[in-house]
Parts: C-alpha cells; sequence; structure tokens
C-alpha cells in the first residue's frame, strides 16, 4: 500500500492514477472527501493534526508527502508525520520539497523546508526529496478571468522560469515511490524551458483562438492575492522567486530525463490538456 497525500491536487491527481495503472494498490488522503479513482481508497485527513493520519498509514509501505499551505506557517510540525509514518511502519517516504531549498535558502519557508528534509534523511527511512520549481498549473488561477474576461493578471509579466508540469512531476514521484534506485535521490525537477507570464497567456490565447489581455500587477497586488490562500511568508519567498530569478532559477535541470527517460513536457502542452478550465 502507498499513500498519497495531497491526493485531489495537480500532483496528488495523476499520482494516485500513475500508481494505479501500475499495479499498486493506493489509499488517498485529502482534507474532504473526493472521488477517486476505481480501486482506490480514500482517508479524510488534516495533515495540520498528523494523529488524523494513522488510519490511513495502517499496512502502508510508502508515502508520498505534500505539505498543505498550513503546514508552511511559523509553529506547524510537519516533521511529526515522519515520525508517525515511521511509527506506523512505513519504510519509504517522498518529500515534495522546494526548487528554492537550495536556491534561496535563507528565505523563511526555505529554512524550515530544509529542516524538514533532515529530519527525513536522518529518520533512518529510505527516502527521496523532489525539489520542484515553479507549477505549469498555477496559471489555474487565472482560469475564470480567462472564462469571463479573457484577461489574465499577473505580476513581472516578462521574466520568466522554467515551470513544470505537475504531471512530470507525479511521475517522477511514482519512479521514486516504487524504484529502489531513486532511494536517497535528491531531484530538481523544471520544465524544458524559460516562460514568462505574458507568455503563458498568449500560450492560452492561441489555444483558445481567442485574443487574451495581459494585465501586470504590482508586487503588493499580487502578494495580497496569494495570502488568501497560503502563508505571507511563503508568498514572498516566491515573489522573490519570480520577480528576479537567479542563474540556478533559470537552469534547465536535465532530472525528469534522468529519471523519467523522456524531456519533460512544455507548458503548451499543460495547457491542450488542460484547456476546458480556460473556455
Amino acid at each position: 500500500m502507498i499513500v498519497v497525500t495531497g491526493a485531489t491536487g495537480n500532483v496528488g491527481r495523476p499520482l494516485t492514477r500513475a500508481l494505479t495503472e501500475a499495479g499498486e494498490q493506493v489509499t488517498a488522503v485529502s482534507r474532504h472527501a473526493a472521488p477517486v479513482p476505481d480501486g482506490v481508497r480514500h482517508a479524510a485527513a488534516d495533515l495540520a493534526e498528523p494523529a488524523g493520519l494513522t488510519p490511513a498509514l495502517d499496512g502502508a509501505k510508502a508515502l508520498f508527502l505534500l505539505l498543505s499551505g498550513d503546514l508552511h506557517a511559523p509553529g506547524a510540525r510537519p516533521a511529526d508525520i515522519i515520525g508517525l509514518a515511521k511509527a506506523s511502519g512505513v519504510r519509504r517516504i517522498v518529500l515534495l520539497s522546494s526548487q528554492g531549498v537550495a536556491t534561496r535558502p535563507l528565505g523563511p519557508s526555505r529554512v524550515a523546508m530544509r529542516a524538514l528534509e533532515d529530519v527525513l534523511r536522518e529518520s533512518g527511512l529510505e527516502w527521496a526529496v523532489l525539489r520542484p520549481g515553479g507549477f505549469a498549473s498555477n496559471a489555474l488561477a487565472w482560469a475564470e478571468s480567462v472564462r469571463t474576461r479573457r484577461a489574465v493578471a499577473a505580476p513581472f509579466g516578462d521574466v520568466g522560469v522554467p515551470v513544470i508540469d505537475p504531471a512530470d512531476i507525479a511521475e517522477v514521484a511514482a519512479a521514486c515511490l516504487v524504484d529502489d534506485r531513486h532511494t536517497g535521490g535528491v531531484y530538481e525537477l523544471t520544465g524544458p524551458e524559460v516562460i514568462t507570464p505574458r507568455q503563458q497567456a498568449q500560450a492560452i490565447a492561441a489555444a483558445l483562438d481567442s485574443p487574451v489581455r495581459f494585465h501586470e500587477l504590482t508586487r503588493d497586488e499580487a502578494k495580497a492575492a496569494m495570502t488568501q490562500l497560503v502563508p505571507a511568508e511563503l508568498a514572498d519567498d516566491t515573489l522573490d522567486i519570480i520577480a528576479a530569478p537567479n542563474p540556478a532559477e533559470l537552469r534547465i535541470s536535465p532530472d525528469v530525463e534522468r529519471v523519467l527517460g523522456r524531456a519533460p513536457r512544455p507548458f503548451n502542452d499543460w495547457v491542450a490538456r488542460n484547456i476546458a478550465a480556460f473556455r
């Protein structure tokens, strides 16, 4: 049995599907009840209260650990989840970390995530760490404005980073969960090209065959929107990167191809698969 946290999200959904298609038994964990693929067990649990995860971990051999936004806040104790997993007999954990742990190690949210990585390394469990950069699926934040006004609003419109398709993260995670060769691996995950928010809006417009207007937000406007979903520290750390990515954050990593034997998917591919959200 493999337990997938964040199972209804942009990484968890394709990961659950990939593991099921590979013949693995999966328990999908999310905060609320949600539909899951046939043959998948669902467990409702709030990771901010790790004890609630205990029933889902019963009989599990591996855990995919994705932190919800509140577990990035000051005072959160995500390391308790690792201790609980070990006590429950889990042998392997694959942690979804962040590229910024290496590229911006002094950011408050990055310090906390690096500390969690260190707890995992020292746990005595088998482990792998995934460090993705920006997600292609962050563009879903524009879906409502594109549908209703054919408009995209984002900060730093002409500053790009190599965003990663969450489906690629999921496939790498699946490999790390089932293949011993990836034990002890730390994988930086990026897309195949640097792409700006303005270019992303153009890609959505092309897929819709309809013009999409781009409006550039100030940093303060962007932070106000982000902090409705994530702690202020995480919003600031993210905005620091997308405002002025350093050379390490602009680098196209070879790690997706190293694990999967193919290049990462470009943003246009993600748009084509998700265009219904913008119609």
